[in-house]
Formats: C-alpha cells, structure tokens, sequence
C-alpha cells in the first residue's frame, strides 16, 4: 500500500530507523499527553457535562447553559479565572483583535516583546496602514526584539520602567519568522522581571499552537490573559471553528462586550449548535496535539537525515506543534508542500500553488487537505515564498496520518 501511494523503500527503511531512535522522546510525550487528559476530564467532571449541555440555541442566545459551561470548563483547564469561547470568533486573529481593542484605549502603548507579531496582525496594529488599525485610534506600537532567541531583558527593563504602557504582548509560536518559539521558563522569567516593576501592565499571550505541548499554560505563571485558536490545538481537529480568550475576570469581561456589545457582554452570543463540537474537540485535544508533536519529531529527524535544516531538531525542548524545515531552494520547498496535499485526505488531487493571499507580503503556498478549511491542527504545510526558503509544517490528527503524509511529501520531493 505504501507503494501504491507512490512512497519509496529507500524513504520507508528510513523512517523505521528514525523511529526506534525517537522512541524516548515519544514516551515523554505520552506522559504529557496523559497529564493533560487528566486536566481535561477533571474540568468535565467538576463541572458536571452532561447531554443538556449539548443543546443549541439561536438569535440572542440568552441563557445558554451549555456556552456559559464551556467557558468554566476552558477556564478550568487553561488555570483561569474566566474565558471567553465563542463561534462568533472567525480566526485566532480576530480574537486577537477584539483583545487589543477591548484593552486598549486612545494615547495607550503596545509593546511587542519577542519581535514583530504574525503577518497577519500587521493592519491590525497600523504597521500597515489601515483606517480601522489601532494607530488609526491613536494607539501607539512599539518593538523589542529578540537576541539570539532570548528576551532582550535589559531593554525591556528599561522602557517598562519609562511608564505609559498599557499591555505587552507575547507571541509564544514563530509565526513566520525564523526565530524560536518562546518556551515557558523564559516566558515565566520574563513575565517576573515585567510585573516586579509595573504590575499593572497587562501581560497579554499569543498562545496559538502551543497548548497543552506541555502541562502549563501561561496563566498559571502570571500571564493576565491567553488568546488561542479553536482550529488549532484546544479544537482537537472536532470544532469547525471559533477562538477563545481566558484570563482576569475584568479583562474578559471587556473582551465580551467588544466581540458583543457593552451591557450585554458575554450574556448573549448564541451556540448555534455547536456546543457538542467544541466541547469534544477539547476532549481529544490532548491525544491530538500528543500526535501532532510526534509527527513534528519524526519529520525532523527525517529531513535532517536528508540533508536539510529542521527547527526544532528532533531531540529539543518544544514549546508549540510547529516544525520548520529550512530547504534552501524555491524548488523542494513547493515539492515538499505539494507531497503533503497529496498525501492528505481531502483534496488530495489538487495541486497547491504559491499565490498573493491577503495579509502576507511574499506569496504563500499552503497544503491543507483538513476537513475543516484553514484548520492547522490538520496536517498542513506553508511557506512563504522568499529565502532561505522555509516550510512551516504542524499538525497531524494522528501520528499514522501524519507520518505517512511526511513519507508522502519527502518522496514527492525525490521524484
């Protein structure tokens, strides 16, 4: 069967010695994956889920005790005191969106600490120029940057203790940048270092891709509020879409009234059916994202073999789902993409092509063949098309699925 999807022997002889030398890093991740289940069963039973809880409802969406559960159970597992889980969130982006809005106000400053955030983010701050940014509401930005993936700790000592900033935020993953994704002892010393001189900024965390990869979220090491995807990790590859926001009670109940409307909040937004979806796609969270960190590994240790630059290398410390493979050349890097559609299940005819997709200046491919469009907890690779010409590969439903999606793409790659 290998054969017939076009994967070679050379690549399969491979891959079995790849995978007795994983097999360490493997147990470690299952013992994760166990600890975190055991979060999530625990929040389901406190919070007693039962079939009521599946129920829909409509229009204004009053009393919905199903929606009103979820946000318990979320802020249980992710060690808040409230959240925010909502269908009406198109995109972890917009969930971003309405946080910076909700937190922000006219003369306030918005210190980015790890460097520029995700392309995407650009016209909401005003680095591109937009009549809805938040510079167009006089809302200042400002930058740290990275030193050789370090917190540049003295710099942002300095500016935290010049005053007038109102939130600094954190994108935990790389985005598209070539950099690493923030790890959570440098988050946690970081985070002291801020609140020890002004423990009234609010400290704000991308935290897309990197739940449950390890058994804390940056709440619980004085984080303020966490921002996440619901067709990343915490979805489980079950929810059709959505975000959540968890945090400070106060700062979520201002994000529910910007994603609503002030004096209604999170009182109404209707479930629309979707209450089973977002709860079991938590439920299987852990076990997916355990499968999509060994599908990481194993493509690591694969291409370094091969010849090419993977980040992380498959025996470091992790921090999120995503795995970046620097191939050096336009050409493997669109085979390679190409390989992982066509070893997805969905759409695995179709042919990903480079194009100028909205919010990203260099031209894109992107491999996706998910049941749920643009879900990135679904095997999926993109790159943006400028070098050193690096994939951003994450994600994988299973382990079996992704490995032979990986085996896929590097044989496609070979041809």
């Amino acid at each position: 069967m290998y054969k017939e999807l076009g994967i070679k022997e050379n690549i399969l002889n491979l891959a079995n010695e790849v995978e007795e030398e994983i097999k360490p890093i493997f147990n470690e991740i299952n013992k994760t994956c166990e600890e975190n289940s055991l979060k999530v069963l625990q929040a389901f039973r406190k919070n007693n889920i039962s079939d009521m809880h599946f129920n829909s409802t409509t229009g204004y969406g009053y009393g919905d005790i199903g929606r009103d559960t979820i946000e318990k159970v979320f802020a249980q597992v992710l060690g808040a005191e409230d959240s925010l889980v909502r269908s009406q969130f198109i995109s972890g982006t917009h969930a971003l969106t309405v946080a910076l809005f909700a937190f922000l106000r006219p003369g306030n400053t918005m210190l980015s600490i790890c460097g520029k955030p995700y392309d995407t983010l650009d016209s909401v701050i005003g680095i591109e120029e937009n009549a809805s940014s938040l510079k167009s509401f006089g809302i200042k930005y400002e930058q740290i940057d990275l030193i050789d993936n370090e917190f540049d700790i003295e710099s942002i000592s300095k500016r935290v203790k010049e005053g007038n900033i109102k939130l600094i935020e954190i994108q935990r993953s790389r985005g598209y940048s070539l950099r690493n994704s923030i790890t959570m002892d440098k988050l946690e010393k970081v985070i002291k270092i801020i609140k020890d001189i002004d423990s009234n900024i609010i400290i704000m965390i991308d935290n897309c891709y990197c739940e449950f990869v390890g058994t804390k979220e940056p709440l619980q090491i004085g984080a303020d509020i966490i921002v996440g995807s619901l067709i990343k990790n915490l979805g489980g590859g079950i929810a059709p879409n959505g975000a959540y926001i968890a945090g400070r009670k106060d700062l979520v109940e201002l994000a529910g009234e910007r994603l609503t409307s002030p004096g209604q909040g999170k009182e109404v937004g209707p479930s629309l059916g979707m209450n089973k979806s977002i709860l079991q796609g938590l439920f299987f969270a852990p076990s997916v994202v355990a499968s999509s960190l060994k599908t990481a590994v194993f493509s690591s240790r694969m291409l370094e073999k091969l010849g090419y630059n993977p980040s992380p290398k498959y025996n470091e410390k992790r921090a999120d789902i995503v795995q970046t493979i620097a191939f050096g050349n336009k050409e493997d890097l669109i085979k390679y993409c190409q390989g992982i559609q066509m070893g997805s299940p969905v759409d695995s005819n179709s042919i990903p092509e480079p194009w100028d997709m909205p919010g990203y200046g260099d031209q894109v491919i992107m491999a996706a063949g998910a049941f749920t469009q643009g879900s990135s907890i679904e095997l999926s690779c993109d790159a943006p098309i400028r070098p050193p010409y690096v994939a951003f590969m994450q994600g994988g439903l299973t382990y079996e699925y992704g490995k032979i999606g990986v085996l896929k793409a590097i044989s496609n790659m070979q041809e």
